[in-house]
């Protein structure tokens, strides 16, 4: 697995307005980094104001409703938003972690491999850490054994 590490500072690279990364230009290039880059920390923020209207609603519920119903009505809701919440705790960490890889020069190439993952794939999901065929063996992988788990 050989992987070209490209340095990274954001500092010396500027966004044109309305830029989209695309396959005709040098893969993982200083404006691919730098707009995955603005992607990731424009998603971290989102999800980290989301939280915090969370916590702000949670502090402010009335959680001594009368009525046994209303309270467990209550209750679900705020589980149901804190279930939330730890899935973006979770999704924070995996987007640390990508930008980190854009700091060190590997994002944007398979973990497994050390193949370029694609634009696209990045585009829709910019936290993929593996190429669709190496996430589709990786799947596979866990149904078969999860599969024989089961069976036992």
């Amino acid at each position: 697995m050989s992987v070209t590490i490209k340095k990274f500072n954001p500092a010396k690279v500027e966004l044109p307005e309305g830029y989209k990364p695309t396959d005709k230009e040098e893969y993982m290039c200083p404006l691919h980094l730098a707009y995955f880059r603005k992607k990731l920390q424009d998603w971290r923020s989102e999800l980290l104001e989301e939280s915090r209207e969370t916590l702000d609603h949670l502090k402010e519920e009335n959680w001594q409703e009368p009525d046994i119903n209303d309270r467990a009505s209550v209750e679900a809701e705020a589980s149901l938003e804190l279930r939330t919440r730890n899935r973006y705790r979770k999704l924070l960490d995996k987007i640390d972690s990508a930008i980190r890889r854009i700091d060190d020069g590997s994002y944007g190439y398979c973990e497994e491999t050390g193949e370029e993952i694609g634009v696209k794939r990045l585009e829709a999901r910019p936290i993929a850490t593996l190429t669709i065929e190496a996430q589709e063996r990786h799947e596979n992988y866990e149904r078969t054994h999860i599969d024989e788990d089961e069976r036992f």
